[in-house]
């Protein structure tokens, strides 16, 4: 999608968990791991975008993760409750256009991806714990800080 504002878009990016396995895609542009994501649509909320991007991007149905008591329902009103991201954040995408991210822990029932062919990744797989604490990969170290929480988090037994 084309930036909405010359100078700071909105995103919502995706740490998709699986079997204690979280799934990075290596930046075609950026050259760096990071997770799924991208810019949120003018007709999206964060967890819209958030869900939109990992299937436009790696084929994947996923499920939001919720912490507990965080989304009250309101069956009388209109307002609509969304799932609260785990983290956010502000960077820098240039010198003069900046990102404002939602942070999403999602799981999902597969770990089979069907890559994009217009969203291109230069390498996408799945990281153990280990792997991410041994970093032979270069994982940034924000990337590999979400991606360990997500792990954390979302752990099968």
């Amino acid at each position: 999608m084309p930036h909405i504002h010359e100078k700071i878009d909105f995103c919502s990016e995706t740490f998709v968990v699986f079997e204690n396995k979280v799934l990075l895609r290596k930046h075609d542009k950026m050259k760096i791991w990071l997770s799924v994501g991208g810019h949120i649509e003018l007709h999206e909320d964060p967890c819209q975008a958030a869900i939109r991007e990992v299937w436009e991007e790696v084929g994947l149905n996923v499920t939001l993760y919720q912490e507990p008591d965080k989304q009250p329902e309101f069956p009388n009103s209109k307002l609509k409750s969304l799932i609260v991201p785990q983290y956010a954040n502000r960077h820098p995408i240039t010198d003069t256009h900046e990102h404002i991210a939602f942070v999403f822990f999602a799981t999902t029932k597969n770990d089979v991806l069907k890559l994009s062919e217009t969203e291109v990744a230069e390498d996408c797989r799945w990281f153990t714990r280990e792997e991410l604490i041994k970093n032979e990969f270069n994982i940034p170290e924000t990337t590999q800080f979400y991606a360990l929480k997500a792990l954390e988090k979302l752990k099968t037994n």
